[in-house]
């Protein structure tokens, strides 16, 4: 990882920001790629736990709703949810107050799919983070809001 990066938490000019970027793009992909290899290969896809999660904390909402909070086009947001209708982790009923639109819903099926990946996840990175240290974890998680709004940024 990156040592130039300043006291006061800033970088020496642009190129220290771009360095930056560099490495957390690096090691964000590398956790994700760890995190997702634990997974059973046909599982279901990061976009579609994406989805499973913010339906389960959000409740039902559009297809076209989902695929702007998730930021991908219309056509990729009906490919997951259909895979997701298929496997039985959502269900579609038509909107009561406009009978052409359809309302997505996550079912029990997919809150526990969910939560097993969670716990899979979770505990992966649990037992990784057993072997740092007390102040190396508190680090952590003082960085994770500002982890946040990098990724509501993007």
């Amino acid at each position: 990882m990156r040592t130039d990066i300043a006291a006061d938490g800033g970088t020496s000019g642009l190129s220290g920001v771009t360095r930056l970027a560099s490495d957390l793009r690096l090691a964000v992909g590398r956790m994700t790629r760890r995190l997702r290899q634990a997974h059973a290969v046909g599982d279901v896809s990061l976009s579609g736990v994406s989805v499973l999660a913010r339906l389960a904390a959000d409740g039902p909402d559009s297809p076209t709703s989902l695929a702007e909070m998730e930021r991908v086009r219309p056509q990729a947001m009906a490919s997951t949810l259909a895979g997701l209708e298929q496997r039985g982790l959502v269900r579609r009923t038509r909107d009561a107050r406009d009978g052409r639109r359809s309302i997505v819903a996550v079912t029990e099926d997919g809150r526990a799919m969910l939560a097993e990946r969670r716990t899979e996840s979770v505990q992966r990175l649990a037992a990784a983070l057993d072997e740092f240290s007390a102040e190396e974890r508190a680090t952590l998680a003082a960085a994770l809001p500002l982890l946040d709004r990098l990724a509501e940024r993007l």
